[in-house]
């Protein structure tokens, strides 16, 4: 590494650095950057145009060239909606077998670190399931002293736990691994989000069913028609997993496992069984057909990797980032985001030239073990072709690889847990691309 380091900037630039005009980012999920306070572009994400098409949920009302001369609409109590001129969406991807579907978080479209629900990214193996959380039960039985059935109501009543945790699939990032597949980081890494989860702790369950001798494993079993299966290590159940409810203050959605699901922090969002049904406490693990065949890590010599749960040390740049084009030279705001599932992220570094050098980046309080962080980055464009890349360090000493060193250790066989670093090229037009570096 050279010692040389990357133009590092206190301060973001004033509205005089900027001539920007509407529509510079027209895409949407393009990400709208703030220069002092002003917005360079309507962008569809955070401001669209007076009259643009507002997305499914948002309030409908006229715009007025004065806002003072009459009062608007009442509040309408209700669920509130969002402003007719914001449209930030989930990506529906479109996958091949029966059943199965998923949708990506715009993580270019979003501030801070908590994901709001109705953007969190989704993955489905058999529909999303209509319960009904008045009929809803919980099963535990196994080698427990006790077997029991917690319904709903049985569940609110135990002392509540609140933490905020991420979760990401294990294939987040997966079409990345032989080459750049996805134009935008909304498609290379919307298969993770961040939220405040409230629930019963799962050790509390379990030691109110009381765990025999051998008791080493746990079954979990979801209530939808693919009836989800994994294999969980009792140290985490007894460590800091959750059966939750709610999701950011509010019951979670259908989509996030309506009325009750798992949550492990930390490890691959497979393993937080929604719609829990079932925990059969076992003395070895199950080894169902999902966690031999779908999330199994085959390697470049036809060896599998089998309970790969914690999900490594990674971080993404999210502005620029690809689709993107930054519209002159000048000083920017680089922020990304970073996260483990082995703990805290102590550090995120960032390049501008592909990873010759690395100069650190800002972590935005708060930090949070297991959760997502956001990082920013004070950077001066001078209009050449430039490499943005983000690495991120967790607190067990773990640093964020480049894709090739994961190529050459695991091959391209499996697309699973690809915490590699992502490139994003800045040509000299300002047009940012996906690139492999």
């Amino acid at each position: 590494m050279k010692d040389e380091k990357p133009e590092v900037l206190d301060v973001i630039g004033t509205a005089e650095d900027c001539d920007c005009k509407e529509g510079m980012f027209p895409d949407p999920g393009r990400r709208a950057l703030l220069l002092g306070g002003a917005a360079l572009a309507g962008t569809g994400l955070f401001a669209g145009r007076a009259g643009a098409e507002a997305t499914q949920g948002a309030s409908q009302h006229a715009v007025l060239d004065d806002p003072t001369s009459q009062p608007g609409p009442a509040s309408g109590g209700g669920y509130g909606l969002r402003s007719q001129f914001e449209t930030v969406s989930r990506w529906e991807f479109p996958l091949p077998q029966p059943g199965v579907s998923g949708s990506f978080t715009p993580l270019a479209g979003t501030h801070g670190t908590i994901t709001p629900s109705g953007l969190h990214y989704e993955v489905h193996r058999g529909g999303v399931p209509t319960i009904d959380p008045a009929r809803h039960k919980l099963l535990i039985h196994g080698k427990v002293k006790r077997a029991k059935v917690f319904t709903m109501a049985d569940l609110y009543r135990f002392p509540s736990v609140t933490r905020t945790a991420f979760l990401e699939c294990a294939g987040n990032g997966g079409m990345e691994y032989a080459r750049p597949s996805m134009p935008h980081v909304q498609g290379t890494h919307g298969l993770t989000s961040n939220s405040e989860w409230t629930g019963v702790a799962l050790s509390t369950l379990l030691r109110e069913v009381g765990l025999e001798d051998g008791a080493n494993w746990l079954l979990g079993e979801g209530s939808d028609a693919g009836m989800h299966t994994r294999s969980i290590p009792i140290d985490k159940a007894m460590d800091d997993a959750i059966l939750a409810y709610a999701q950011n203050g509010e019951a979670i959605r259908p989509e996030q496992g309506y009325p009750l699901r798992l949550l492990l922090p930390g490890f691959e969002g497979n393993m937080s069984i929604k719609w829990l049904r079932r925990l059969d406490v076992t003395d070895k693990p199950s080894f169902t057909r999902p966690e031999v065949t779908t999330y199994a890590d085959t390697l470049a010599d036809g060896t599998t990797r089998y309970f790969t749960w914690e999900m490594e040390a990674k971080s993404v740049i999210t502005f620029p980032s690809g689709t993107m084009k930054l519209p002159i030279p000048g000083t920017y705001e680089v922020t990304g985001l970073a996260w483990s599932g082995r703990g805290k992220i102590t550090g995120v570094e960032v390049s501008a030239d592909g990873g010759k050098t690395w100069a650190r980046a800002n972590l935005v309080a708060p930090v949070l073990s297991m959760a997502h962080t956001r990082f920013t980055f004070g950077w001066r464009w001078d209009g050449k072709p430039a490499i943005l890349q983000s690495r991120a360090t967790d607190e067990t000493g773990y640093v964020q690889p480049t894709i090739t060193a994961l190529v050459d250790v695991r091959g391209v066989n499996s697309k699973d847990h690809n915490n590699g670093i992502q490139s994003w090229a800045i040509d000299a037009e300002g047009n940012v691309t996906n690139v492999h570096a």
